[in-house]
């Protein structure tokens, strides 16, 4: 009876053990704000997030690159028009 019992309370440790896990990724946050990941779910999602946080981050220097470049052009300062041309021509897609 005692070896019938044994592979009943294994299923039912195991399936504790399952409920047990923290959810894959934080789904109520931006992705800004995650900084829990877990299991295979959460490194795809991790890999998502960075990669859109890349994206961002060059968009914003792309705009301010801009802003900046109109700045200089109203200033007809001509070193820095040349380096927010550049910095436009490598951070703008």
């Amino acid at each position: 009876m005692f070896n019938k019992l044994i592979p009943v309370w294994l299923i039912i440790l195991l399936s504790a053990c399952d409920a047990t896990q923290p959810p894959p990724y934080q789904k109520d946050r931006k992705p800004e704000d995650r900084n829990h990941y877990y299991g295979i779910e959460g490194m795809a999602q991790y890999q998502k997030d960075q990669s859109y946080l890349a994206n961002k981050e060059l968009s914003d220097k792309c705009a301010k690159a801009k802003v900046d470049l109109a700045i200089a052009e109203t200033d007809r300062n001509a070193s820095e028009i040349k380096m927010q041309t550049a910095l436009i021509s490598n951070t703008c897609i």
